[in-house]
């Protein structure tokens, strides 16, 4: 429900709702689900995994694009994969 927009360069706001992704457009909205993720990866005291889902192009609910754009992304911004 937070991936990164490569063509937007942002972050994009999703919901699942039913069987597929809505956008989130309000901004309060917005910056809950930041502010949930921000809070989410300062707790770590150990050690932290983000796990991003690999895309299947198949399920709607997986596309393969804004999950590739996030990781790429991250791996841009220093975060090491294993």
């Amino acid at each position: 429900n937070f991936t990164f927009d490569r063509n937007e360069k942002t972050w994009a706001f999703r919901n699942f709702s039913g069987n597929s992704w809505r956008n989130v457009g309000r901004e309060i909205d917005q910056r809950y689900l930041l502010n949930t993720y921000r809070v989410l990866l300062t707790r770590a005291r150990e050690g932290l995994i983000i796990w991003i889902p690999t895309g299947d192009d198949n399920d709607s609910t997986r596309a393969s694009a804004p999950l590739d754009a996030t990781a790429d992304y991250l791996k841009e911004c220093g975060v090491p994969t294993v």
